[in-house]
């Protein structure tokens, strides 16, 4: 029976369903992005498009910030026996990266997005304002360090879903088996 709440060997379904919903959105978001930027003037999903990336990105903050929190509040399983403790230590390693990245890149979109003075509008139902802006070249460095980031944390997720997909093929353990529930 699947619990709310993390235990000592089990993810509960809200840590699980906020690692399977982040995961989605960051995925979705980078082919979004890449997708995006590839559109001229007069494509319909050329203003529509940025809309939905910033509207999302900023959703995913605030997703984010809640998974931190709930983290923090539960306790988290213990690794599996036969994970060692370099193993460990790359894992936590990469997974602090990779929460770390996700903050940062939604950061510098941020910056990119408001670097005119004008706010966000996410979803056409909350405006973020502008706070930080009008820096010398902050489009244009935002972006670059948007682009940069976005691609070092989709890296490292393949780098993640290849770790999970070794420990369920080749350690034949249920590390992928937990973050699904089973």
């Amino acid at each position: 029976m699947l619990m709310w709440r993390d235990t000592d060997s089990e993810y509960g379904i809200i840590a699980i369903v906020l690692h399977w919903l982040i995961a989605i959105a960051v995925t979705g978001l980078f082919f979004l992005g890449l997708w995006m930027v590839e559109l001229t003037y007069y494509d319909p999903w050329y203003l529509r498009a940025p809309d939905l990336h910033k509207s999302i990105g900023l959703l995913l903050f605030v997703i984010m910030v809640f998974r931190l929190a709930w983290r923090w509040a539960n306790k988290k399983p213990q690794s599996l026996p036969g994970v060692s403790r370099f193993e460990h230590s790359i894992a936590t390693l990469v997974h602090w990266t990779i929460n770390l990245l996700i903050f940062l890149v939604i950061l510098s979109g941020y910056l990119i997005s408001t670097a005119d003075g004008r706010p966000i509008e996410i979803f056409g139902i909350v405006t973020i304002p502008a706070t930080v802006y009008r820096f010398e070249q902050q489009e244009e460095i935002a972006g670059d360090m948007h682009l940069l980031l976005a691609f070092i944390l989709i890296g490292l997720s393949a780098l993640h879903v290849l770790a999970a997909v070794k420990h369920h093929f080749i350690d034949r353990d249920r590390t992928l088996a937990r973050m699904f529930g089973r």
